[in-house]
């Protein structure tokens, strides 16, 4: 085991500060990684506040992290030390049912094992994420990093990207196809992109006339501010599919309006508070699918990962130093970055605290 600086919440109230965790020794199959770079997702900050009531505590949030491996097992064969590789939301399943089988790891059978507040299936300790200076993980759920990408712009690809790229090639979106992106935060711009790389007609739905120009930037075709008198419904029945990436209470039924016969709705947003009901003739009278997606899994997200480098596609992001973590959080609870924070993990390396 060995000691490493971390930051942690030590109540929903407490906010994070400097704490020190034990990682566990090397399993055969595990990687233990120094932490270069770490993206701030929406869901850290529920996690971290206990917004979906339950989080143990305490609490190390983080699971867009990119790193350099330093130590392998004794049976490790997918990585080497020196590479650079990419931990998701997820470090372990059970790697045997249905869905493991299939690469959707995610969707365990058994329950997959998140990279923190959750329990360590071999031995039962907790999982603590990725806002500390060095992590353990099995080979098997971490994703080698391709050459040429920006790093830091890159880890939120591993959870905003494959969080908008799985559902996407799930459901069939193709070139032609006709994509309404709900929300342009962390998950909405990269929904855009990806949309876009996959050669669909892009329409970008905001509530903020100030980002028109910014989707169009990020490819968006056409842009709807929802708010606008007559927007919402001059958009009935043009679209394919709606990727609704908004996290917070809102109303589905004015986006639900605007897929065509066969269409599909996929929620990709953890809500909080759950949103008012829906109506269900909007579902039933047009043959609509009402969907949800979580993450991705591995073999999705090193084919993302590929996509991504292929066509120079990154994350918009903001570095910030650990210290700076409250702040960070509060200006994501206002959508006040373009769009994604990114610890730069040697503040908390150099960090004498």
């Amino acid at each position: 085991m060995s000691s490493v600086k971390a930051y942690a919440a030590q109540s929903a109230t407490s906010g994070l500060a400097p704490w020190s965790l034990e990682r566990r020794a090397l399993r055969a199959d595990d990687l233990r990684i120094d932490i270069l770079y770490c993206g701030v997702c929406h869901s850290d900050i529920h996690a971290a506040e206990n917004d979906w009531g339950r989080t143990n505590y305490p609490i190390v949030p983080g699971h867009e992290i990119v790193g350099r491996v330093t130590a392998i097992g004794d049976a490790v064969t997918k990585h080497a030390v020196g590479d650079v590789v990419g931990i998701g939301p997820m470090c372990d399943s059970c790697r045997s049912c249905a869905a493991c089988d299939e690469g959707v790891e995610q969707y365990c059978l058994n329950g997959m094992t998140a990279v923190y507040n959750a329990a360590d299936r071999h031995d039962g300790s907790r999982t603590y994420g990725g806002y500390s200076t060095a992590i353990v993980v099995s080979e098997h759920f971490a994703v080698k990093m391709p050459e040429g990408l920006d790093l830091a712009a890159a880890a939120p690809l591993l959870c905003a990207g494959i969080t908008t790229y799985s559902p996407l090639r799930h459901y069939g979106v193709t070139k032609g196809s006709r994509v309404g992106v709900v929300g342009m935060g962390g998950l909405g711009h990269m929904g855009i992109k990806l949309a876009r790389a996959l050669g669909a007609e892009v329409t970008l739905f905001t509530r903020s006339a100030a980002k028109v120009e910014e989707a169009r930037r990020n490819g968006a075709h056409e842009v709807v501010v929802s708010t606008e008198p007559g927007a919402m419904e001059a958009m009935a029945g043009r679209l394919d599919f709606v990727l609704d990436t908004v996290p917070v209470a809102h109303d589905l039924n004015p986006y639900l309006d605007a897929l065509t016969f066969d269409g599909t709705y996929i929620l990709v947003g953890q809500l909080v508070p759950l949103d008012p009901p829906v109506d269900a003739s909007k579902v039933v009278y047009k043959r609509r699918r009402l969907v949800g997606s979580l993450i991705g899994g591995i073999a999705e997200t090193e084919e993302l990962l590929g996509l991504c480098a292929e066509k120079g596609i990154t994350c918009d992001v903001e570095v910030v130093r650990m210290q700076d973590i409250a702040t960070a959080f509060e200006r994501t609870k206002k959508g006040d970055v373009r769009y994604r924070f990114v610890i730069d993990m040697a503040s908390l390396k150099e960090d004498d605290t």
